[in-house]
């Protein structure tokens, strides 16, 4: 007989209904999708914008109506990461994990935009959702606080950024907790852009997602703002399913609500930094690059495409690429926070590339003489960067990604 103690204990499947199902199956049942594949299919045949291959979508100058100049908008929110926040917050009574969701849903925008090379006079406008009855004054107050903080930050780098106020609304009725949104806008140089144009002979530079960049106030375990359903209810234990029924969906099957083995302020040690807890490292804010994409585009480094490795993490490229197999074989050394995400889930690491960002959530695709220099811009801000992988021609696009473990393929 097998002693369930013992099995759980050691099993890195800590809920037993989840490791009979497929990743995929885990993520549709718990309401989301690593693939986006209904979303994708929705706007399949909606205009991509003058061109189609830049990683944000631009338009035509709308504006001023001139044909040297384009429009770029971008609108993000940062996910399930603030129904996390609202349970640590709620534990813990900690007000910073606020600032950091706050940071999230703000930078899936500016990051995305500075890959078009978007790195000036922005607009920023927020939109917040919230349950009043949960989320008080004080919650928005941070927020909104913060909001300028962080723009403050930003503009010590030479970004122009500029806030145009937004709506707060009372949505109890529609809203669980809180949802923390933002549109982005600019209006830029057709000349300035960067669009996509990745070439056989192409090294990819990655820029590391973790550690603590120059401009940033404590250790970052990478998570980004991607993958959180998955993570917060495989790492975090059941306590909180009958805690916090509001913190998730209540359609979804209970046994894939918080099933982990950790609480929110068990702590792990990381080498060079110490005790930190598993909450406050899942709730690692999203890293912003735009402090080196504004030197990357001051310094006039020849790039041929720059990718946020967002929705689809590992596997984004291939929307941004045309005939062509990307080879990612010398990947980061794997951070303790996904570590930790994998023995928990028990997801296999092909799905986990398809998910979570996995050690970085930038590279630069660029001749191998550049390479030099992307990496020692990178270290003037303490970003670790190094050469990632490399590009091929082929009939069609596809991924291939080496490491440790084994050899994983994706194709479109």
């Amino acid at each position: 007989m097998i002693d369930t103690k013992t099995y759980y204990k050691n099993s890195l499947f800590h809920c037993s209904f989840t490791s009979l199902m497929e990743d995929s199956q885990k993520y549709a049942a718990r309401g989301v999708s690593a693939s986006k594949s209904e979303v994708h299919d929705a706007i399949k045949n909606l205009d991509k914008g003058l061109y189609p291959l830049a990683f944000c979508k631009v338009l035509p100058d709308i504006v001023g109506a001139s044909a040297e100049h384009c429009n770029i908008m971008h609108a993000d929110t940062a996910g399930t990461k603030t129904s996390l926040a609202y349970i640590y917050w709620k534990e813990t009574g900690d007000m910073s994990v606020w600032r950091g969701v706050t940071q999230d849903s703000i930078v899936m925008n500016v990051d995305d935009m500075a890959c078009v090379g978007c790195v000036d006079n922005i607009v920023l406008s927020s939109t917040i959702g919230r349950n009043k009855n949960l989320i008080p004054g004080s919650v928005l107050k941070e927020i909104i606080q913060y909001t300028e903080a962080f723009c403050d930050m930003l503009r010590s780098y030479g970004i122009g950024i500029h806030l145009a106020g937004g709506e707060t609304a009372d949505v109890g009725d529609i809203v669980r907790t809180i949802d923390i949104g933002f549109t982005t806008f600019s209006r830029m140089r057709r000349d300035r852009l960067i669009v996509n144009d990745v070439k056989a002979g192409n090294v990819i530079v990655g820029f590391s997602s973790s550690g603590q960049a120059s401009y940033e106030s404590a250790y970052n375990g990478g998570m980004g703002s991607n993958g959180l359903t998955s993570a917060r209810h495989d790492v975090f234990q059941s306590l909180y399913r009958s805690k916090y029924p509001e913190s998730y969906d209540n359609n979804s099957p209970l046994e894939l609500m918080y099933c982990g083995s950790k609480s929110l302020v068990d702590e792990i040690e990381i080498d060079g930094v110490g005790a930190v807890d598993v909450g406050k490292l899942v709730l690692s804010p999203t890293r912003t690059y735009l402090p080196l994409i504004k030197r990357i585009v001051a310094d006039k480094i020849p790039i041929d495409g720059m990718i946020h490795c967002t929705g689809g993490a590992q596997t984004k490229v291939m929307k941004f690429v045309k005939n062509k197999k990307i080879i990612k074989d010398s990947l980061f050394e794997l951070p303790p926070l996904f570590q930790l995400i994998e023995e928990e889930s028990g997801t296999d690491r092909k799905e986990m590339y398809q998910v979570f960002n996995m050690g970085h959530r930038l590279e630069v695709y660029a001749d191998h003489r550049q390479a030099k220099s992307l990496i020692s811009l990178a270290a003037q801000f303490n970003i670790e960067a190094k050469i990632i992988g490399y590009v091929e021609d082929a009939q069609q696009n596809s991924l291939t990604i080496k490491d440790d473990q084994g050899e994983y393929h994706y194709a479109m």
